[in-house]
């Protein structure tokens, strides 16, 4: 007999969509595809009921993939393809539960769900047990939100290494957000897991060395470089890969498959909050089981991501995840991690209140 889904799940679930502010009287949508993993949708259901929602489920087809590779981990799922009335649904709705497969955090349709002020909380193609190792941890959020207050008012950050990455990347004109994890009022969207502050910089603005040294993470292959890897990135595109070994011919083949120049270029910066994700855990899965945002938010790693990057103008389907370890980062001159360990949080006293930005809003 197929195991959808299990009680532990269920109250895992629950507790974080009661998290988001989900309770008796809401009403929520689980929006999935064809091709979503089974047991979400159906503990996402179970729990969105047992917290009191009014839940209903809506299931886009998943389409073709027009190639020329896999598509993996790009946030930017294309099975809602503009259908009206899973749009409809989704922005009637108090609550939705993003069960698609590569999730709603870069699709076209979100603007308008978020305009009907639905609270998104795009649920990782994960394996559940997954989330049963990530507590929810109401400090987690305040950290997330000092990080993303120091990110946004911050003019330049640096990233070293000693393995040679020295990246400085402008932050004027960027967009800055962070997600705990946990929605923050109507219009918002989250990731879960959460626990990471991104930057998507403004076009021109990053430059330098990048070395993907071993033990790091290529989260689109899910798997860890083995041999390192150097990447010069001149205005935002990178223009030469160079290393010796499977890991630089796999990555150099994988950027060139698109055929465009955009898939060379950055999407997003930033760093890891949560201490209750590990960098350790690809080993422990089946690749099918796994879609790694833990791996994007563990505590201190640097995050380097190539693709789609709206607020620099630039869309593409292909897309690298990248966390780094032992790396260094700094804002404006001050360190916010030292080689792998977070050393500030962000604490930004001059902040205006309500200056942080979630994913998703304006």
């Amino acid at each position: 007999m197929t195991r959808l889904t299990e009680w532990s799940w269920i109250q895992r679930f629950a507790e974080q969509f009661a998290a988001c502010g989900v309770g008796a009287g809401d009403t929520a949508v689980v929006v999935c595809e064809r091709a979503s993993r089974p047991s979400l949708v159906e503990t996402s259901r179970i729990a969105l009921a047992s917290v009191g929602a009014a839940v209903v489920v809506v299931e886009a087809t998943t389409p073709a993939n027009r190639g020329p590779v896999p598509i993996r981990s790009t946030g930017a799922s294309i099975a809602v393809a503009g259908n009206k009335a899973t749009i409809a649904a989704c922005s009637a709705a108090d609550f939705v539960a993003d069960c698609t497969v590569e999730g709603l955090l870069h699709a076209p349709e979100l603007g308008a769900i978020l305009a009907g002020g639905a609270r998104v909380l795009m649920i990782s193609n994960e394996h559940p047990e997954v989330f049963e190792r990530m507590p929810n941890d109401p400090g987690l959020q305040a950290v997330v939100e000092r990080a993303a207050t120091a990110l946004g008012l911050a003019t330049t950050m640096r990233v070293t290494s000693g393995a040679g990455t020295d990246l400085t990347i402008s932050l004027t004109g960027a967009m800055c957000a962070g997600s705990s994890g946990v929605t923050s009022g109507p219009g918002t969207i989250a990731h879960w897991p959460g626990g990471l502050v991104v930057a998507f910089p403004a076009a021109r603005s990053v430059n330098g060395t990048l070395v993907l040294d071993v033990g790091d993470v290529n989260l689109t292959f899910k798997e860890y470089v083995r041999s390192p890897i150097t990447c010069t990135v001149v205005d935002d595109h990178i223009i030469t890969v160079d290393g010796d070994g499977l890991d630089r011919d796999l990555l150099a083949s994988y950027l060139a498959a698109w055929d465009e120049r955009e898939a060379y270029a950055v999407s997003h910066v930033g760093w890891g909050l949560n201490p209750h994700c590990r960098w350790d855990v690809l080993p422990l899965y089946d690749k099918a089981d796994l879609n790694g945002t833990e791996l994007r938010a563990f505590a201190g790693n640097f995050l380097f991501s190539t693709g789609a990057n709206e607020v620099a103008g630039r869309f593409c389907r292909g897309h690298l995840d990248l966390p780094m370890r032992n790396c260094s980062v700094s804002l404006d001159g001050r360190l916010v991690v030292d080689s792998g360990t977070v050393v500030d949080s962000g604490v930004v006293i001059d902040a205006e209140p309500g200056s942080v930005r979630s994913f998703g809003t304006e």
